[in-house]
């Protein structure tokens, strides 16, 4: 009897455990699978593997991967470092206009890319304010905001504030006793943070800056609202899907865009993972 109910009981449990995980598969099939599916297929049938082949072998193509990947990897190292130092200083330390100073740094997370892409030429524009003070100084216009060098601006316009919570949330839990053990044996400031403070930020640090490397690699509004010099794999698809009627090499622009990100996703969550288990 207490085996039947045993069995019951179990069989109740995965029936349940089906119906909370029946969203996610549904939404993942719908949002994910088939559209990747039928990206293979388009650019499969379409320009068979010729696709791909150009892709790695014409500059064009070759030139606008390395460009984003580079952009994106220069934003996240970027974003990680001005985001620890602020971070901490925010978390250690207390002073008047605390709360709306990181309230203003999360601030640039409620806007959209082309509305940060229109700060960037409000910044660096012909008229912009970098352009005026050039003026003034030298008497040309100082601009770049229709270049890489603004675009990388406009990136880390909204992926500092991401790493600069999570790095808060992170030394919020920091252990103080460690700290104070690592200074009353005689530790100085770098020591501990380079053996203390940093080990235990690493996992926050590691997912945060992996999603501001994929949101780098995808981010199409800022891209598109700056795109007068700038080649980026986001802009160069789009260019072959509504300038070119090139389907077949926008799926595959877009698939090679999908699997270097999700490559990236993949090391940091299992880097991450090999942080925490190292931790404890």
């Amino acid at each position: 009897m207490a085996d039947k109910i045993s069995a019951i009981v179990f069989m109740k449990k995965n029936h349940l455990s089906i119906l909370l995980i029946l969203p996610a598969v549904i939404v993942s099939c719908a949002f994910f699978l088939l559209p990747v599916v039928q990206l293979l297929q388009v650019s499969l049938v379409d320009g068979g593997a010729q696709s791909y082949i150009q892709i790695l072998t014409r500059p064009l193509y070759l030139k606008s991967l390395f460009s984003t990947v580079t952009l994106s990897v220069l934003v996240t190292v970027v974003s990680l470092a001005v985001a620890t130092i602020s971070g901490l200083f925010l978390t250690r330390y207390e002073f008047k206009g605390k709360q709306l100073l990181v309230a203003m740094l999360s601030f640039p997370l409620a806007f959209p890319g082309v509305v940060i892409g229109f700060f960037v030429i409000m910044l660096a524009g012909r008229q912009g304010l970098f352009a005026q003070a050039g003026l003034l100084l030298t008497g040309e216009r100082w601009m770049f905001a229709y270049s890489i060098a603004g675009l990388f601006l406009g990136y880390l316009y909204f992926s500092i504030p991401r790493v600069v919570l999570t790095v808060m949330g992170a030394a919020e839990k920091l252990d103080q006793n460690l700290l104070e053990a690592g200074r009353s044996l005689g530790a100085n400031r770098w020591q501990i943070f380079k053996d203390v403070t940093l080990p235990a930020l690493k996992p926050g640090l590691i997912s945060s800056g992996s999603i501001c490397f994929a949101t780098s690699m995808g981010a199409f509004g800022t891209a598109f609202t700056l795109a007068t010099n700038i080649n980026v794999l986001p802009m160069t698809i789009y260019t072959e899907f509504t300038l070119n009627a090139n389907f077949a090499m926008a799926a595959a622009l877009s698939l090679i865009l999908g699997l270097v990100t999700w490559l990236c996703l993949m090391l940091a969550k299992r880097q991450g993972n090999s942080s925490m288990a190292m931790g404890g």
